[in-house]
């Protein structure tokens, strides 16, 4: 990776880890949330906790393996394109030497591996994520994800990429507080289907949500409004759980995933610094 990626990826997910250095004492216009109460309180006079900078970049990535990411109109799947995307992610930072956490969490299985650093051990996670079997169809699409344990183990001033279907539903447990703790991106696979279905044809499908077989006909308008319904009532739900734009990473089913992780770095990491 040269070094002008670097920068931009940096830049991008700009939120560097902070860690606790020393107690000192408050000063008129020091952030409020800083200040360590149990020190004040025994010492009698405001004190504050302050951090340092770390040297490393802490990413948990969060992958929702639903059934959901099993449809693709063409080669590629919604599930391809994310695992992809997240192995990538994985590699570049481990070049930039930073810590990486995974949750995974499908419909039959779930597991946490708490951030490592290095570029063996980080790659061995990666292939972990890689090998995982995709869940079968004819199971209940929900994923049972950890939502205050995961708030519990991302790090102040880290980075949590969440990989999912975003099926609209209610916003996860504690995730205004997360949010808070955390800079926090959503990565979104998209099938040129979702954003308009073919002309004048017939097919069935499974539906995982459903859990049944259903008859598509795309030139009933009936049909279309249906789809263009769900299409803004999908688009709303993101936006609404990353209401930034440079918090909404969206990978499309033909385009290959490098180039879409190159351009948001190129594009958010570029604006970063002109911030």
């Amino acid at each position: 990776m040269n070094t002008s990626l670097s920068g931009d990826y940096r830049s991008a997910f700009r939120g560097r880890g902070m860690e606790f250095d020393q107690v000192v004492k408050y000063q008129w216009g020091d952030d409020l949330r800083s200040i360590d109460w149990n020190v004040t309180a025994r010492l009698g006079e405001p004190y504050r906790k302050k951090f340092v900078e770390e040297r490393e970049l802490s990413l948990i990535l969060v992958f929702e393996d639903s059934p959901v990411l099993q449809f693709g109109s063409g080669q590629r799947t919604r599930r391809d394109s994310l695992l992809e995307a997240a192995a990538l992610l994985m590699l570049v930072s481990a070049t930039n030497r930073d810590r990486v956490g995974l949750f995974y969490s499908s419909p039959e299985t779930s597991w946490f591996q708490r951030p490592l650093s290095g570029r063996k051990a980080i790659l061995r996670l990666a292939m972990r994520l890689l090998s995982q079997a995709p869940p079968p169809l004819d199971v209940s699409p929900s994923c049972a994800l950890p939502w205050r344990m995961i708030r519990r183990a991302a790090p102040n001033g880290g980075v949590l990429l969440w990989f999912g279907p975003f099926v609209p539903t209610e916003a996860p447990e504690a995730w205004r507080g997360l949010q808070q703790r955390c800079q926090t991106i959503g990565v979104r696979a998209d099938d040129v289907w979702d954003l308009e279905l073919p002309p004048r044809t017939r097919l069935s499908a499974y539906d995982p949500v459903a859990g049944q077989l259903v008859n598509i006909d795309t030139a009933s308008h009936a049909t279309r409004a249906a789809h263009a319904r769900w299409s803004r009532w999908r688009e709303t739900h993101f936006t609404r759980l990353f209401a930034a734009v440079d918090h909404r990473l969206i990978i499309h089913n033909d385009a290959d995933p490098l180039q879409a992780l190159m351009a948001y770095f190129r594009q958010h990491g570029r604006a970063g610094r002109r911030g």
